[in-house]
């Protein structure tokens, strides 16, 4: 019986036999033939292997960041449209800070991006070009101890203005400027000055948990489902969110997440990327209808998050019918970028940046 093996696979094998070829000074007569014989053969194979896999599907890299914001990319995976599409996706979780250089690198081939990473790639002359939205908004959420909540009589239903004023003087944990700068953001919204507040600089979102955990901050401010997951936990109250801070609504923050490729990646493979962009508008369309079975996707990669909280997070993002950007669209995205203090400086976006050519 015969076994297909994916290209990419062969790859990987005809690196790992040959780093022990490398690290062979003296084998033996039979290892050293017996080692030769399968690079040789996996020479052989990957000869024939061109960009599409062998039973005619394209296979291609996506690198995701694990969040909410991946869905439609999920779902399109799940039911079967990349599939339909003639597409073999294969999903790898890298940090923003690895996006760009895994993009150029052809290590991916799409990247489920931010508009504030997309920006800073742009800003540094990076030949990137978004190609698509598949989610709007900033499902973000600001969550106090449950000592600083009991404290302050602050609760779910508190008024934001209530929340802004009691965090006077508290100490909020910042995993990254960006969220330091929205939680600027509800705090100017609310006429409490920043600088009235202190700061610990931590190393994620997961840092940010633990410290509110051990009372060593007071509060932080990330993206859901993490506020929502700390508060099922039992360590926090989730005091702010979209729904209740008209500063980090959809219509005043703009773009949320965006599909990147390289630009002569898609220069080379316009049809794939249309189709591409298809199965994932596809997605993002069933997502819209079937919320219950989109939990169910995600809670196979968001596993140690409780499904109602995936519920919950869910229906912070809008989902887009469409994945068509316009310079409106960029001018909110910008000015909320801006007001995060994230936007780099000197950044020029032009439509050479971005286009909806590819759009089924």
């Amino acid at each position: 019986m015969w076994t297909v093996v994916r290209c990419s696979s062969l790859r990987k094998t005809e690196s790992v036999v040959t780093a022990v070829v490398n690290r062979q000074r003296r084998p033996g007569a039979l290892g050293a033939r017996v080692v030769a014989f399968v690079v040789l053969l996996c020479a052989g194979l990957l000869a024939g292997c061109g960009p599409d896999e062998p039973d005619g599907v394209t296979h291609v890299s996506v690198g995701v960041g694990g969040s909410i914001f991946d869905t439609p990319m999920r779902m399109a995976e799940e039911k079967g449209f990349f599939r339909a599409a003639g597409l073999d996706v294969e999903f790898v979780n890298l940090t923003a800070s690895l996006y760009a250089a895994a993009l150029q690198s052809d290590s991916v081939q799409f990247i489920n991006d931010s508009p504030t990473d997309f920006l800073t790639a742009v800003s540094r002359k990076i030949p990137e070009i978004a190609v698509g939205m598949d989610g709007a908004g900033s499902p973000l959420g600001l969550i106090v101890s449950t000592r600083f909540a009991q404290e302050h009589g602050l609760t779910a239903q508190s008024p934001p203005e209530v929340v802004a004023k009691a965090l006077i003087g508290s100490t909020g944990g910042a995993s990254s400027n960006t969220t330091k700068g929205q939680a600027g953001i509800f705090l100017r919204e609310y006429g409490v000055d920043p600088a009235a507040v202190h700061y610990v600089m931590l190393p994620s979102p997961a840092a940010d948990k633990a410290s509110l955990h051990n009372n060593q901050i007071d509060w932080f401010v990330t993206s859901e489902p993490t506020p929502l997951a700390v508060q099922d936990a039992g360590d926090g109250i989730v005091v702010a969110s979209p729904g209740s801070v008209p500063a980090w609504s959809t219509a005043r923050s703009g773009y949320g997440q965006l599909v990147v490729v390289r630009q002569s990646y898609a220069d080379e493979n316009s049809d794939l990327v249309r189709r591409f962009i298809k199965a994932v508008q596809d997605g993002s369309a069933y997502t819209r209808a079937h919320e219950s079975e989109a939990v169910e996707v995600m809670s196979k990669t968001l596993t140690s998050v409780a499904k109602p909280t995936l519920l919950a997070s869910l229906r912070l993002v809008d989902f887009p019918e469409t994945g068509a950007m316009d310079e409106q669209g960029w001018t909110t995205s910008m000015s909320f970028i801006s007001q995060e203090g994230a936007f780099p400086k000197g950044t020029k976006l032009t439509q050479e940046n971005w286009t909806n050519e590819y759009l089924p």
